[in-house]
């Protein structure tokens, strides 16, 4: 029998018409029909045996301490969340100022309008002559008008004092010094 599986199995006589590939299922066909005719073997039933699962036992961890570094990063962090959220709330409560701060603008721009349109109106000439002749006001006549001459050249005199003496001097400075100390103790 092994000798018809070795000339099957090598046999390379004939011409290949198709494929080239390895035909996977041929050995199995060609076991099968060496094997045609016989009596099946009866294999013994294995029984699957039941499978029991093992159970590692839990490793229990130790207790691990907290670093120093961890619990500082941790502070660090909330501190610094900390300061975020203040500048935020500043960032607010200057943004509502300058809101309050534009809608006074606006009021005072339209105040200032009003302001310059009233006082315009004051300086009108109309109002002005209303207002001096309630006032008892009256154009002045041509015996209250006088005129100067200025056609003539401009002149000036100067007066030179003369050159105070030592003693003079020493006196003034004395009394300035005098003055001065009792200036600062006042």
């Amino acid at each position: 029998m092994a000798s018809a599986v070795g000339e099957l199995r090598y046999y390379s006589g004939r011409a290949v018409s198709g494929s080239l590939a390895y035909d996977l299922d041929r050995e199995l066909r060609e076991r099968e029909l060496s094997h045609a005719g016989e009596m099946p073997r009866h294999r013994e039933q294995v029984r699957e045996q039941p499978k029991v699962r093992r159970v590692a036992k839990v490793q229990v961890r130790q207790a691990q301490k907290v670093s120093a570094v961890t619990v500082v990063g941790f502070g660090t962090v909330i501190a610094l969340s900390i300061l975020v959220l203040m500048s935020y709330i500043q960032l607010m409560v200057l943004s509502a100022g300058t809101v309050e701060l534009q809608s006074e603008l606006t009021a005072l721009e339209a105040e200032n309008v009003t302001l310059t349109t009233q006082y315009e109106q004051m300086f009108d000439l109309a109002s002005v002559k209303e207002a001096a002749e309630a006032a008892g006001m009256a154009k002045p006549s041509s015996s209250q008008v006088f005129y100067i001459d200025l056609s003539d050249g401009d002149s000036a005199v100067v007066y030179q004092e003369e050159e105070p003496s030592v003693l003079s001097r020493l006196l003034a400075s004395v009394s300035h010094g005098v003055y001065a100390v009792v200036e600062y103790f006042d």
